[in-house]
């Protein structure tokens, strides 16, 4: 049931995988839920291959950009160019914990910055028309999250962001792989629950640990949407939920062998002219989870994609796996 008007529910930024192919496959599970890019950083987005970063397809809608920097110009002529191409939103990563982008002062590691980020939020929402808002961890390293986190939202909150999406972890910069980063720091959901009572009038979404739909709607009741991460990429027959969930849409009626045929459709369109097209093969790896046969989609997903086949004939040969395999397990039982 949706829980407000404003109620959102959403797919998280995800280096390496929320690519366009990831989007679109995503896109076919769920005609509501908002999609986000991968993290692009605001240099490549000014000086860098703009169509292939940047470009996507239209069934996408809505999908928001995912910006990393802090440099304020920067990040607004940044903001200016996702705007051109169509972008429904723009998001500043204020929480990826990588080395490489502690180097490149970005990140997590601006947690401790809060003017600065006020600053390039303004900058930002200053130069376009589309929504800019903020994705967050709780706090770095020894911070008093209890502390630090009203502070954080208070000065950001008063450049004019009204929307926030806090992972419910603390990033520990040194001492923890960016992997770990995601698994080892407590998840807190009463902390940013505690944020929403303290701040009423934002748009306040919880992200971290999410593991399905029934979950992340519990957790987030008070607030003002959700995020779900990996759950969403290994198991994406989640995002199936969503729409009548949370929206109060109908209820999904295409099945998993319906999706895989898309797929194939897909691949087809794009795969001669498109090389990346390639990567969607590990995007679905996930889209039999829990159902008899997924096993066998996922190996032959996984051995034919090392060989020359093309994209959408692999899908095609992972399908047959399947069936064959199913087929061969119902003749055992009978």
């Amino acid at each position: 049931m949706k829980q407000n008007q404003e109620f959102t529910a959403s797919v998280a930024p995800m280096m390496d995988w929320t690519d366009r192919h990831c989007r679109w496959f995503h896109r076919q599970l769920s005609k509501h839920v908002e999609l986000y890019t991968e993290m692009v950083v605001a240099d490549a987005v000014i000086h860098g291959p703009r169509e292939r970063l940047l470009g996507f397809n239209d069934i996408e809608h809505p999908v928001i950009l995912q910006i990393g920097g802090s440099n304020p110009s920067k990040l607004a002529e940044a903001a200016i160019i996702g705007e051109g191409f169509g972008y429904d939103g723009v998001n500043i990563n204020i929480g990826c914990p990588s080395d490489r982008v502690q180097s490149g002062r970005f990140g997590a590691c601006l947690m401790a910055e809060p003017e600065l980020v006020g600053d390039c939020f303004q900058a930002m929402q200053k130069a376009v028309s589309i929504p800019v808002t903020v994705k967050c961890r709780l706090g770095i390293d020894d911070q008093v999250v209890e502390d630090t986190l009203p502070d954080f939202l208070k000065i950001v909150s008063d450049a004019g962001c009204e929307t926030f999406i806090i992972h419910a972890r603390k990033a520990w910069l040194k001492g923890l792989s960016p992997k770990e980063n995601r698994e080892v720091p407590p998840l807190d959901y009463n902390l940013v629950r505690d944020m929403k009572s303290a701040f009423p009038k934002l748009k306040i979404e919880l992200n971290g640990g999410l593991p399905d739909i029934s979950v992340a709607k519990q957790e987030s009741v008070g607030l003002d949407g959700f995020m779900l991460g990996r759950s969403a990429y290994h198991t994406p027959w989640v995002l199936t939920e969503i729409d009548s969930r949370v929206y109060d849409d109908s209820e999904y009626s295409v099945t998993r062998n319906d999706i895989a045929l898309r797929l194939v459709e897909y691949l087809e369109s794009v795969e001669t002219e498109d090389r990346t097209a390639k990567a969607l093969l590990r995007h679905i790896m996930g889209l039999y989870s829990g159902q008899v046969g997924a096993r066998v989609w996922r190996r032959t997903l996984s051995e034919k994609a090392v060989s020359d086949a093309l994209p959408s004939m692999v899908v095609k040969m992972a399908l047959q796996a399947r069936e064959e395999a199913i087929e061969t397990m119902e003749r055992s039982v009978a």
